[in-house]
């Protein structure tokens, strides 16, 4: 194995451990939000996670970030505001497994806008990758309308697919910021910009409520986003964003797990024949030996 296929194996594989921090993450994002709304628990996340984030960095920085970082830092901050605040709505109305197989969509939009906007090569695995994945989710798609969820479920549904749209935009951002800027000013300035414009959106709907009832649960998601949100930098500095945009359907599975162990919730048998292909996909795609990327700067 080439050192260059060994180092791109690793992004992959620690991209789908960040995932699984992520998913972790929403699990634990869900209980604070079904008490107090996703909108609090999104809003004091960021007041936890900010000042945590800001002791190594300012710390450990060799300077300021440049012009071109900045321009990524807010840009994704600005975007995570509608991009996580639609997702946790629809969280609080559709289980986990259904939630994150709707956000499938994102990684196979994420191909075809690091194509027009990174000028990035889609490799026929890659891409045969993806629509097998895709295949697993029309089958969890077509097992669910076999049941009746109700008009709440229905707009959380709605909800989930425009942040994964968000989202696609999202993973191509983070692929030219992880090249601009290491882990810790990556994550650091995600919550600091999403913070400012949560708040500031406080000003017009009101401030929302502390989550007292939930101090553990506020406190996992946001040890778990960071480390999710740092591991996602780690590995996105490393391989380009098409290859490494098939790793976020791993979080069907996540997301399945931590369903059932925190919410009891149980996949069907179309969810589970769905994840396979979605593994099977995946799994395919990781195969692939990307071309080398250019070379990174960026602390790591």
């Amino acid at each position: 194995m080439s050192q260059h296929r060994s180092s791109s194996l690793s992004a992959f594989f620690g991209a789908v451990l960040a995932i699984g921090f992520l998913s972790a993450m929403d699990a634990a994002m869900k209980t604070v939000s079904l008490d107090y709304g996703a909108y609090a628990a999104l809003a004091w996340r960021t007041v936890i996670a900010t000042p945590l984030l800001a002791i190594p960095y300012f710390l450990w920085r060799n300077g300021p970030p440049s012009a071109r970082s900045m321009r990524f830092h807010l840009l994704r901050g600005t975007m995570m505001v509608p991009m996580s605040y639609t997702f946790f709505f629809g969280l609080v109305y559709v289980p986990m497994a259904q939630a994150i197989a709707l956000a499938f969509v994102s990684p196979l939009f994420s191909l075809w806008l690091a194509r027009v906007l990174l000028k990035e090569e889609v490799g026929r695995s890659v891409l045969s990758g993806s629509i097998l994945a895709f295949c697993g989710v029309s089958l969890i798609f077509f097992g669910q309308a076999q049941a009746d969820l109700g008009r709440e479920a229905l707009l959380g549904s709605l909800s989930i697919l425009v942040s994964a749209i968000l989202y696609a935009f999202n993973i191509i951002l983070m692929r030219q910021q992880s090249q601009e800027a290491g882990p810790i000013e990556v994550a650091f300035y995600y919550f600091a910009v999403s913070g400012l414009g949560f708040w500031l959106v406080a000003l017009v709907v009101g401030a929302p409520p502390l989550p007292r009832g939930t101090p553990v649960a506020m406190g996992l998601a946001t040890l778990l986003s960071i480390c999710g949100m740092m591991g996602l930098a780690w590995a996105y500095a490393r391989a380009e964003a098409s290859y490494l945009s098939t790793s976020e359907y791993s979080g069907f599975l996540w997301g399945a797990f931590f369903g059932f162990v925190v919410f009891d919730e149980v996949p069907s048998g179309w969810t589970v024949l769905g994840g396979a292909f979605i593994v099977a996909g995946s799994w395919i795609a990781a195969r692939v030996t990307p071309e080398p990327g250019p070379t990174l700067e960026a602390s790591p």
